[in-house]
């Protein structure tokens, strides 16, 4: 079946916003290292197989599953496929806010492993406000919106049954730190979601 070239030009357009995207959290990431804190500042650490370098893993394995359209779905009609299209483009940028704005504010906070630092605070203002862990967040919420762009089911799913539970397994282990440092955590976890905003007590 033959693409139609209106959907080609939308998965183009598709294919540079993302991977204008995917460089500006990359250099991010790379600016978090650079800024983190030394050895001598850390308070408490816990280890965990989920760090950058697993996520970066994790990655490539989702780019060659969409790259080489292993599990992509031959559909091209357009009045499904273009909306899909920019409601998956929106969360993308919606989610490179997050993600970014996240570590903005986060700053020093970051650390590769889990880490309390001497002199760490509890961020919960902007992005924090939204979802406790907008940087796992936002690239849950990235991966759906690319198997949605690229129509791809075997995307949609390795994102669902190994990412997800991985996010969930390091999230556990940072806020089984984060209640021993910080009484109020307990209240923050309360009102704030997860990795999605809370709405009727689901996180």
């Amino acid at each position: 079946m033959e693409t139609p070239i209106t959907l080609l030009y939308f998965l183009a357009v598709s294919n540079v916003i993302i991977g204008i995207v995917v460089v500006a959290i990359f250099t991010f990431i790379a600016i978090n290292f650079f800024d983190a804190q030394p050895k001598k500042n850390v308070k408490k650490e816990n280890k965990s197989i989920v760090e950058t370098g697993t996520m970066v893993l994790f990655f490539i394995i989702f780019y060659l599953v969409v790259r080489f359209r292993i599990g992509a779905f031959e559909f091209n009609n357009l009045y499904v496929r273009i909306p899909l299209i920019i409601l998956g483009l929106i969360v993308i940028l919606i989610g490179t806010y997050f993600n970014i704005k996240g570590r903005l504010i986060l700053g020093k906070n970051w650390a590769n492993q889990i880490k309390i630092y001497k002199n760490q605070t509890l961020v919960t203002e902007n992005v924090y406000s939204v979802v406790r862990h907008p940087l796992y967040a936002s690239l849950i919420w990235m991966f759906y919106a690319s198997s949605i762009i690229y129509f791809n089911w075997l995307a949609f799913l390795i994102n669902s049954i190994i990412f997800i539970p991985f996010m969930i397994y390091r999230a556990n282990q940072e806020e089984e730190l984060l209640k021993k440092e910080f009484k109020n955590y307990n209240d923050y976890q309360k009102k704030v979601g997860r990795f999605f905003p809370k709405l009727g007590g689901i996180r």
